[in-house]
């Protein structure tokens, strides 16, 4: 006789394990522990085999009797169930090695520890988290479309989030990219949406060029009363202005003071950079090496050796001195550089731009590498160093 609920529900473990028939080769298997699972009994070339159908009651005998016509359904196609059943787990398996957020958090591993700032690294995490996961994370990388990555990218446009829309469709292209990189994608999909989103605003970073005001910072800093570091950082933004993670992350090993030279690998591109140092850059940094220097930050954070001071420390010096955010940023120093070198002391664009560590391309379209212009490099960076001395006299 088929099984009932009411049998199923008066069901009691005995002393050796009970098999409980139902129907079509369905059965009840009762252990003494009291487990108790539903199993399939059949033939597949010749051979008896059984197939787990799921643990009663989380299974009720409905379900289970679904089960069953499930898989007699694959018998009537020719098809093992439990091979079938192996195949499925070995491809969801692989499908999830795949997925969108496996990639990413992939991709995040990898290069996050690269990345010069902390915050920036939270930040991105927290991007995906809550903006792309739960729509994208679990299907595989390879079949998302970019309609499906737009239909993402355009609900954070409707809360007005322009911004912050943009930067996780270029987070969604380096993810995407990693995936090419490691044969989980074909193509960028990101790529076909550039346009499809609404144009954010062009923001600048602080920085004035107007001659008189950027004396008084340029005073303002050399008269700072704080730590040793935190001074030394601030007068050495404005000679080698490069980019404030980079200056902060500066190592003693990277530095070949007799040599007159700092060299790193770019944070946003992790490619070879050459800055040459003016004589004001080597006094500042010899005078800072018996404090620091036997560390491996130039600049280190307060509370440990172990790490760089913080991506505050400078820019909440400059407010005390009221230096004001619209006035200056540590990144602005870059801006300043780049137009008065130009306009007023007449350098090639070109040889700034290397010096910025831009990407500038040769006549074959190459990138140039970090040795390009570097004697001219050399000049220019004394002679800048040398207007920010006579500007502060003025």
């Amino acid at each position: 006789m088929p099984l009932t609920d009411v049998v199923l529900r008066k069901l009691k473990p005995g002393a050796k394990t009970v098999r409980m028939a139902d129907e079509k080769g369905l059965y009840l298997e009762v252990s003494p522990s009291g487990g108790t699972w539903w199993r399939l009994k059949y033939r597949f070339d010749g051979k008896e085999k059984r197939l787990a159908l799921g643990v009663y009651p989380e299974v009720s005998l409905k379900e289970a009797r679904e089960r069953r016509d499930e898989a007699r359904g694959l018998l009537r196609d020719g098809i093992d169930p439990s091979a079938n059943r192996k195949a499925r787990k070995t491809a969801d398996a692989k499908a999830g090695a795949d997925s969108f957020e496996v990639v990413a958090r992939e991709w995040r591993g990898k290069f996050a520890p690269t990345w010069d700032s902390v915050k920036y690294r939270d930040i991105t995490q927290r991007r995906l988290e809550l903006n792309v996961f739960p729509w994208l994370g679990k299907r595989p990388i390879a079949e998302i479309t970019a309609p499906e990555l737009l239909t993402v990218i355009q609900r954070i446009e409707t809360r007005g989030a322009i911004h912050t829309a943009h930067r996780i469709l270029g987070l969604c292209g380096q993810i995407f990219r990693f995936a090419i990189a490691t044969s989980r994608a074909e193509r960028d999909i990101s790529q076909d949406l550039h346009d499809a989103l609404t144009p954010r605003q062009v923001e600048h970073f602080a920085a004035t060029t107007e001659p008189r005001r950027l004396a008084e910072i340029l005073r303002a800093l050399d008269g700072y009363r704080g730590s040793p570091q935190v001074k030394c950082a601030m007068r050495l933004a404005p000679m080698v202005f490069v980019r404030p993670g980079e200056l902060r992350h500066a190592l003693w090993a990277d530095f070949d003071l007799e040599a007159r030279e700092w060299r790193y690998l770019v944070t946003k591109t992790q490619t070879p950079h050459i800055v040459p140092l003016a004589a004001q850059a080597v006094s500042l940094l010899k005078d800072l090496r018996p404090m620091t220097g036997r560390g491996r930050f130039v600049f280190p954070s307060a509370r440990t050796a172990a790490r760089p001071m913080s991506d505050n420390a400078v820019l909440a010096a400059m407010r005390r001195m009221g230096i004001g955010d619209d006035e200056m940023t540590g990144h602005g120093f870059r801006a300043v550089a780049r137009t008065i070198l130009d306009e007023v002391l007449g350098f090639r664009p070109d040889i700034i731009e290397h010096q910025l560590a831009h990407t500038v391309k040769d006549p074959n379209g190459r990138a140039y590498n970090r040795t390009a212009h570097l004697a001219e490099r050399r000049v220019m960076m004394q002679r800048w160093a040398d207007y920010l001395d006579e500007l502060k006299q003025t």
